[in-house]
C-alpha cells in the first residue's frame, strides 16, 4: 500500500462538476493498493499518517502532527502509484489492485483513518474522474510505502 502525503492549506474533489470533499489545513493523501495489501498495511499506514510530523509548530518548525493541528484529511484513490515504467514508454498497472480487492480495502483504510483522527475524513469515489485541486503548503509531499518500512 502506497499513500502520497500532500500537505495543503486546502484542497478538494469534483466530480462531474460536484465537490464532493473539501478541506483547510491538512493532507490530501494518494492511495494506492496492491492485490497483496492487508489490515495491517492499513493499520501500520493510517497510524503513521495521524502522527507523522510535518506541520510547523509555533516557531516554524516541522514538530506537529495532523493531530496536533486538528487538520483535516482527503482520501482519494490512486492506482497509478503502482505503474510499473521498467520497460517502454506506457505505464503497467498490473500491480494495482483490481476493484474487488482495492475497495474493500479503500473503504478500511478510511474507517480507520477516521478513528485515529476522532473525525471524518473526506473521500473522492473509487474508479470515477475526479478533479482533485490543491494547494500545497511547503510544499511539502511525501511518499510512504507500507512494504518499505523506513
Amino acid at each position: 500500500m502506497r499513500v502520497v502525503l500532500q500537505r495543503v492549506s486546502e484542497a478538494s474533489v469534483t466530480i462531474e462538476g460536484k465537490v464532493r470533499s473539501e478541506i483547510e489545513e491538512g493532507l490530501l493523501i494518494l492511495l494506492g493498493i496492491e492485490e497483496e495489501d492487508s489490515e495491517e498495511d492499513i493499520k501500520w499506514l493510517c497510524g503513521k499518517i495521524a502522527k507523522m510530523r510535518i506541520f510547523n509548530d509555533v516557531n516554524g518548525v516541522m514538530n506537529d502532527c495532523l493531530l496536533d493541528v486538528d487538520g483535516d484529511a482527503i482520501v482519494v484513490s490512486q492506482f497509478t502509484l503502482h505503474a510499473g515504467t521498467k520497460k517502454g514508454n506506457r505505464p503497467s498497472y498490473i500491480k494495482a489492485a483490481k476493484p474487488e480487492v482495492a475497495i474493500p480495502l479503500y473503504e478500511k483504510f478510511v474507517k480507520r483513518l477516521e478513528q485515529e483522527l476522532g473525525k471524518s475524513v473526506g473521500t473522492g469515489e473509487f474508479g470515477a474522474d475526479m478533479k482533485v485541486r490543491l494547494l500545497n503548503d511547503g510544499p511539502v509531499t511525501i511518499l510512504v510505502d507500507s512494504k518499505n518500512r523506513e
